[in-house]
């Protein structure tokens, strides 16, 4: 039975216009954007499979296109369709953090972070630059490095930030392994850059590492 004969409060397009999108499953949140299923299934049937398929939603999401396009029921327009929706929820959370002061939005920092550095397969260390009224100037991924590892230089980001005219940033970097605990050398490094931002009254707020699931704050735990 297609979904157009089930009860209305079942429809998952209804049910959100009525309930709002966290009432929704995974798979009924996935239906509503795939729009339509194959013979035989529904686009919720259909989103069931893909969620099996993929072994989770976050896998299906974070998916390359030849992985994705491979799965009968998707292909390069849906491709491209969830890639746009990705990136519009990536910008709406940098607008979010740009009008406000980032110390009153560690759950966003934390969210906005995650959503740029979690599916990422190599180690990247990124820096959100802020004002003197820590507002957002900018966010840039200074450092690119293999799957365990990235080579930091103070000097770069020292200059970085005296060129943006900040006066404090937020360091954040992932770790590819999914698992979040820093590592002594990341204790070092976060020891290495506050001693060279401080010659330039560039003070740093915080520093998270970004795993699987999880966000460690340098901050909460005492560390700076």
């Amino acid at each position: 039975m297609g979904i157009n004969h089930w009860p209305e409060g079942e429809r998952p397009r209804e049910k959100l216009l009525v309930m709002g999108p966290q009432a929704l499953s995974d798979a009924e949140l996935l239906a509503i954007f795939l729009r339509v299923g194959v013979a035989g299934r529904s686009a919720v049937d259909l989103a069931r499979d893909l969620l099996a398929a993929f072994g989770g939603l976050r896998q299906l999401l974070e998916a390359d296109q030849a992985r994705f396009c491979a799965e009968h029921g998707l292909g390069t327009a849906k491709f491209a369709q969830l890639q746009a929706t990705l990136e519009l929820s990536r910008r709406h959370l940098a607008s979010q953090l740009a009008r406000g002061n980032a110390l009153t939005s560690p759950a966003l920092v934390r969210h906005y972070l995650s959503s740029q550095m979690r599916h990422l397969d190599h180690e990247e260390f990124a820096v959100l630059f802020l004002d003197t009224q820590h507002r957002i100037i900018r966010y840039e991924s200074l450092f690119r490095g293999t799957l365990d590892s990235a080579s930091v230089y103070p000097r770069e980001v020292a200059k970085r930030a005296l060129e943006l005219g900040a006066g404090a940033v937020i360091l954040a970097h992932n770790h590819p392994s999914g698992v979040a605990e820093p590592s002594d050398a990341d204790r070092r490094i976060t020891d290495r850059l506050s001693q060279a931002l401080a010659l330039f009254d560039v003070r740093i707020l915080d520093h998270f590492v970004v795993g699987d699931g999880e966000v460690i704050s340098f901050a909460e735990r005492g560390w700076l």
